[in-house]
């Protein structure tokens, strides 16, 4: 099996380490990440400035390749250029944060998969509850079984997976849930703070608000719990439901003549 490996947390954060250690007993793995932290990147890809890609080394050992751009252009590059492989399938990940509900449209770690599934590359995208890192170790190694999986049993086309680990001892885990992708969402706020000058910037802050109720089908509300979140996301994003009340608006009015 050929792997290819990214996140948005940067090539040289724990989880993409201790995702690769684990998924290399699954075959062969390639990790081209960004060489800097891009948490929040969502799908943005760099069209007005030169990537550069170099090779990295952890304790002098070669590990991957480091990007100075995106997740999603670490995805392109890597397969269409840097490898010029077709990877059998793509993993994100581990997110130090969860990925779930509508913080996935910012989400660097699931544009990794959603750009792969652009491409018909079976792909999982991999977080974590919380920024430490002392559950990591095991939540990739059932990473590892969740890829195999999913390469095992094949995801469609133009689809992909959304994982979220709470971040509790293994032991504790009381299981996994197929779940959906939730309604809560942060309310923004903006700290001011002032440089030493006395120049005002704006820090974005914020507080979860729980839309969903307590839901344990919905993924944040799954992990809060002390499950593991399975999520199968698509790339049409089409509200059919919409779609069909839509149709019988009249548009009649409108002139499209100048």
């Amino acid at each position: 099996m050929k792997i290819l490996i990214s996140n948005d947390d940067g090539i040289d954060s724990y989880g993409i380490i201790a995702l690769s250690k684990a998924l290399a007993k699954l075959g062969d793995i390639y990790v081209v990440a960004p060489i800097f932290e891009q948490s929040a990147a969502g799908h943005a890809i760099t069209m007005k400035k030169h990537l550069k890609v170099v090779s990295h080394y952890i304790n002098d050992e070669f590990f991957g390749y480091a990007v100075n751009g995106t997740p999603a252009d670490c995805v392109k590059i890597g397969i269409t250029k840097v490898l010029n492989i077709n990877p059998d399938i793509v993993v994100a990940g581990i997110n130090h944060g969860s990925n779930t509900s509508t913080n996935i449209i910012y989400s660097g770690t699931v544009s990794v998969a959603r750009e792969a599934a652009m491409m018909d590359i079976p792909a999982v995208a991999f977080s974590i509850n919380g920024r430490t890192s002392e559950n990591i170790d095991w939540a990739a190694e059932v990473a590892a079984e969740i890829t195999f999986k999913a390469f095992k049993n094949g995801i469609k086309p133009g689809k992909l997976l959304n994982v979220n680990f709470p971040n509790i001892p293994k032991e504790q885990v009381k299981g996994i849930l197929i779940t959906k992708q939730g309604n809560s969402r942060f309310a923004d706020s903006y700290t001011t703070i002032y440089d030493e000058i006395g120049r005002e910037y704006h820090q974005l802050t914020g507080e979860f608000i729980n839309l969903d109720g307590d839901d344990l089908h919905i993924d944040q509300n799954a992990i809060d719990n002390g499950y593991i979140s399975i999520t199968p996301i698509k790339l049409d994003s089409t509200d059919h439901e919409e779609f069909e009340l839509i149709k019988d608006w009249s548009f009649t009015e409108i002139s499209l003549r100048s």
